[in-house]
């Protein structure tokens, strides 16, 4: 990778802007933009550089990308919200688009977007297509397999562990695509997860594979292993809480030093 770096005269003195050029891969020839403060804390993004600098500054119109003031996007948008509502006092109509709301996102929860208004003779009005059920794809699950999430270092997060209890059906089944399975059964299905009970389903899935169910065997969930998973969300929680408090003091401590030598110089 490449790295400039170079000063940013919209952000108070000695702000530093550092623009990482990447030299190989599928992302190769994009750049990563982050921000250096004084003291040489780093910012990822905009909202992070917001919540840093407060009041001091206003980044309204900064644009991260290239660390400059924009000023002209800014006035275009007032000057829009000025003729909207010189428009509606000059006796315009308003937009009065009745057109139901798409969903933009493709998303893997069953909750349809409606539109409801107060008015009685108004009725909500179910898409019967939306209602079908769709048929599914046969061991659609194995399409995830080699899909691995990354954090904004493009290091590969490390996937859970699975219970013993839950052993994958069929040929070339790993970890990774049985919990693909388990995750979207439970989003998309409201029936509880018992997995393939069926018998014959693991001398040969493709005929006796129960499509409604993950590519599992069948399990039972005791008493036991609630009250675990109970405790480990509980010291989750804890650590959590214990970072966020570590988080907060640390950057106090780092205001008032930032303050101090502010007033020193």
């Amino acid at each position: 990778m490449e790295k400039r770096r170079s000063d940013c005269p919209a952000l108070p003195p000695g702000w530093k802007k550092e623009e990482v050029i990447r030299k190989s891969g599928l992302s190769a020839g994009k750049s990563d933009v982050y921000y250096y403060s004084p003291t040489g804390k780093k910012f990822r993004s905009k909202p992070q550089l917001s919540r840093y600098l407060g009041n001091k500054v206003d980044l309204a119109c900064f644009d991260f990308r290239t660390g400059k003031m924009m000023p002209g996007k800014l006035q275009k948008s007032k000057q829009r919200l000025r003729h909207d509502q010189l428009s509606l006092a000059k006796g315009g109509k308003p937009d009065l688009n009745t057109t139901l709301p798409i969903r933009q996102t493709a998303s893997i929860f069953k909750q349809p977007v409606t539109k409801v208004t107060s008015h009685p003779g108004n009725k909500v009005k179910t898409d019967l297509q939306r209602a079908t059920e769709q048929p599914r794809q046969l061991f659609w699950e194995r399409r995830l397999k080699g899909l691995r999430s990354s954090d904004v270092s493009e290091e590969v997060l490390r996937t859970m562990d699975l219970p013993k209890v839950l052993q994958s059906v069929g040929l070339n089944s790993s970890d990774e695509t049985l919990l693909s399975a388990i995750a979207s059964a439970l989003h998309m299905s409201y029936a509880p997860i018992t997995g393939q009970t069926s018998a014959a389903a693991e001398k040969n899935p493709a005929i006796w594979l129960n499509t409604s169910q993950p590519l599992c065997k069948a399990f039972t969930v005791t008493d036991e292993q609630i009250r675990e998973q109970e405790l480990k969300v509980q010291q989750a929680r804890r650590s959590l809480e214990e970072a966020l408090m570590a988080n907060t003091l640390a950057q106090a401590a780092e205001n008032s030093k930032d303050t101090a030598e502010g007033k020193a110089t």
